[in-house]
């Protein structure tokens, strides 16, 4: 009895160790990354084949919008400097997802569980956006670069290329693209050894 109850107490303890483990200590190696947080391996090739948009681009957008912060939202903007005040959005999680486009992924997919700080969610909204993207605006999934600007200025602002004289969203763009690349390039060296150990999924 007394070795169940530790069993159950030090399993316990590994699943709050899970839950609250923070953003990986670098965010520049996809190996690295994916090496530390193995779940994330399946989520990112589930979304993968859900949506075609690759590992790296998932992961880029990701880096650029939260760098892996679950817990992410934009800074409170500051009254006469220093009082708190409200946020700019309500973008939240990983995916920095706004309560409205969140809602709209939920009713569109069924998926009504999601929640935007649970990682596989966020890569299967990074996912099912690439794929409206291609839709509603004909982007090609194997440009990040585009693929960003939509997700920054939505569809209806992409297609009006409200994002032109924006050069800060323009560099923001290119870290995107350059990002996604190099993380696919890693990815294609160890993704067998990332592959070794875990479960099949379906």
């Amino acid at each position: 009895m007394m070795m169940r109850s530790a069993l159950l107490g030090l399993f316990s303890l590994m699943i709050l160790a899970g839950c609250a483990s923070g953003p990986p200590d670098q965010v520049h190696d996809a190996c690295l990354i994916l090496q530390d947080n193995r779940s994330w391996w399946r989520d990112l090739q589930r979304s993968e084949r859900r949506w075609g948009l690759s590992p790296g681009a998932q992961l880029a957008f990701l880096k650029k919008e939260s760098s892996f912060n679950r817990h992410a939202r934009p800074a409170r903007r500051r009254l006469l400097g220093f009082i708190p005040g409200a946020r700019p959005s309500s973008a939240y999680g990983y995916a920095q997802a706004l309560n409205s486009t969140w809602d709209w992924y939920r009713e569109d997919t069924g998926r009504r569980g999601a929640d935007r700080d649970d990682f596989g969610d966020a890569v299967d909204f990074i996912g099912w956006y690439a794929n409206k993207s291609q839709q509603l605006s004909g982007i090609s999934l194997d440009d990040p670069y585009s693929l960003y600007l939509a997700y920054h200025e939505g569809h209806g602002g992409y297609n009006r290329r409200t994002y032109r004289n924006k050069d800060w969203l323009l560099r923001a763009a290119r870290t995107v693209q350059a990002d996604a690349q190099r993380y696919d390039n890693q990815i294609s060296r160890c993704e067998r050894r990332l592959g070794r150990g875990l479960i099949p999924f379906f």
